[in-house]
């Protein structure tokens, strides 16, 4: 489809800026990922210490973090793979939605 001004865009640039975001996107799933790691290794160390066992005998409460720190990455994960699939990565994008999946079983999972 011509431009405004009648010429068509350059391929290259297309390429260029298509790439550049798919690095972005990318690389904000990583920091996602990263971190729920920490937030869950370092719930986890909390719950080692000796002094961190609750009075009560009874049932410990529920325990929301994973579900949420999943579900949230869930949630990054499929709305990257949607910008993904709108851009036209359509095999990447597929890949982000099959990991939303997985990340949402996983939430299932772990739900109290």
């Amino acid at each position: 489809m011509p431009g405004l001004d009648g010429k068509r865009p350059s391929s290259r640039t297309d390429v260029l800026t298509g790439g550049c975001l798919l690095l972005l996107v990318l690389l904000a799933d990583a920091a996602a990922g990263l971190l729920v790691v920490i937030v869950l290794v370092v719930r986890g160390l909390g719950r080692m210490e000796p002094g961190s066992l609750p009075a009560a005998a009874g049932s410990p409460p529920a325990d929301w973090a994973p579900v949420l720190c999943f579900g949230v990455l869930a949630l990054a994960v499929g709305v990257t793979g949607l910008v993904l699939l709108r851009l036209g990565h359509r095999a990447t994008g597929m890949v982000q939605l099959a990991l939303c999946v997985l990340l949402a079983v996983q939430a299932l999972k772990v739900w109290p």
